[in-house]
C-alpha cells in the first residue's frame, strides 16, 4: 500500500450565510438548492457579465464561477468541461415555510481557494434575497456571511478500520461506465469520490494528487457491501431559460461496508463536503460517514 505525505490536503472555504425574512417565504420541497443555484446564476449573468472568450486571464464573475471551461487539453486528461467550484448545501431548507422575522441560513463550499470569488457571491445572494425568494417571491434581507477555511488531510488514518457507514442525505446517483448504479457498491463509490476530489483540488487549488489511482481503484474492489437500505427520490425541475424537465432524483438511506478501509476514509469525509455523482452544484450526492 503506497503511503502518502501527512500533509496533502484537500482545502476549500464553507461560507454560511444568514438571512433575515422580511415576507413569508416557502422553500419548494426537493428543490430548494436548484432554486437558489438557478437564481444565482442569473443575478450573475445579469450583471453584465459576458465573455466571448474562454481563456483564464479574461474570465469575467460569471464564467469564472458558473461556467467554467478548460482551454484546449488544460483539464486533467485534457478535461474540456470543469465542474462548478462551488455546492450549495440548503436541504434543511425543502419543504420549510418562514414567517417574517424569521432567520434561515444555507451554506455554499466554494472549493476555488486561488482568489476565491467571495465578495461576487455575496452581491448575488444580497440582491438574490431583496428580490424575493421562492415561489411566492418573499423577500430576505443577509444578515451577515461567515467564511471558514477547511482543511482535510487524504493521508489513511493512521488507526485501522474495518467497517463503515455511509448515510446518503439527499438523493444520490452514481455512473457506472454508461449506465447508473443501481447500488453504491464501494468501488463505484469510492471512484466517483476519488475522481472529484482529485480534479477539483486540481483545477482550483494546490494542483493534482500524487494518487495511486490504480492500485487505490484494486483495492477498493476488496470492500464488500455488507448493508444496503435506499429508497428511491423521484423528483423534476424546469429550466426556467430553456423550459427542458431535468431528472432531480436519485437514492438515498444508507449502505454499510467492511474491509481495510483506513485509506479511503479521508476520501469519504472530503465528499462530506464536495458531494458526489450528478448534479451536486445543488446539493444532490451529500453523503454522512459513520
Amino acid at each position: 500500500m503506497k503511503i502518502y505525505s501527512r500533509d496533502v490536503q484537500f482545502e476549500f472555504f464553507r461560507l454560511r450565510f444568514q438571512f433575515s425574512v422580511l415576507d413569508p417565504i416557502q422553500f419548494p420541497a426537493g428543490k430548494s438548492g436548484n432554486m437558489l443555484r438557478g437564481a444565482f446564476g442569473n443575478l450573475l449573468r445579469d450583471a453584465g457579465c459576458r465573455c466571448g472568450t474562454r481563456s483564464h486571464s479574461s474570465y469575467c464573475r460569471y464564467a469564472r464561477i458558473f461556467e467554467p471551461a478548460a482551454a484546449e487539453n488544460a483539464g486533467p486528461s485534457g478535461l474540456k468541461t470543469w465542474p462548478r467550484p462551488f455546492v450549495f448545501r440548503t436541504h434543511d431548507l425543502d419543504g420549510r415555510r418562514f414567517e417574517a422575522g424569521q432567520p434561515f441560513s444555507f451554506d455554499i463550499h466554494l472549493f476555488q481557494v486561488e482568489n476565491p470569488p467571495v465578495n461576487a457571491i455575496c452581491e448575488a445572494l444580497e440582491t438574490f434575497a431583496t428580490k424575493g425568494v421562492g415561489p411566492g417571491h418573499g423577500r430576505a434581507a443577509l444578515l451577515s456571511m461567515e467564511q471558514l477555511g477547511v482543511s482535510i488531510p487524504l493521508a489513511a488514518d493512521p488507526q485501522p478500520c474495518f467497517t463503515a457507514r455511509v448515510r446518503f442525505l439527499t438523493p444520490t446517483e452514481l455512473k457506472c461506465g454508461e449506465q447508473l448504479a443501481p447500488k453504491p457498491e464501494f468501488r463505484v463509490l469510492f471512484a466517483r469520490i476519488r475522481d472529484r476530489v482529485s480534479t477539483l483540488r486540481a483545477l482550483y487549488g494546490p494542483g493534482p494528487l500524487d494518487l495511486d489511482f490504480r492500485g487505490m481503484g484494486e483495492r477498493s474492489a476488496g470492500i464488500e457491501m455488507t448493508r444496503c437500505d435506499l429508497q428511491h427520490v423521484d423528483a423534476r425541475r424546469r429550466s426556467s431559460r430553456t423550459g427542458q424537465v431535468h431528472p432531480l432524483g436519485g437514492f438515498i438511506g444508507e449502505a454499510e461496508y467492511r474491509g481495510e478501509l483506513a485509506e479511503f476514509l479521508p476520501f469519504l469525509r472530503a465528499a462530506r463536503w464536495t458531494g458526489i455523482g450528478r448534479q451536486t452544484v445543488w446539493g444532490k450526492g451529500e453523503i454522512e460517514v459513520v
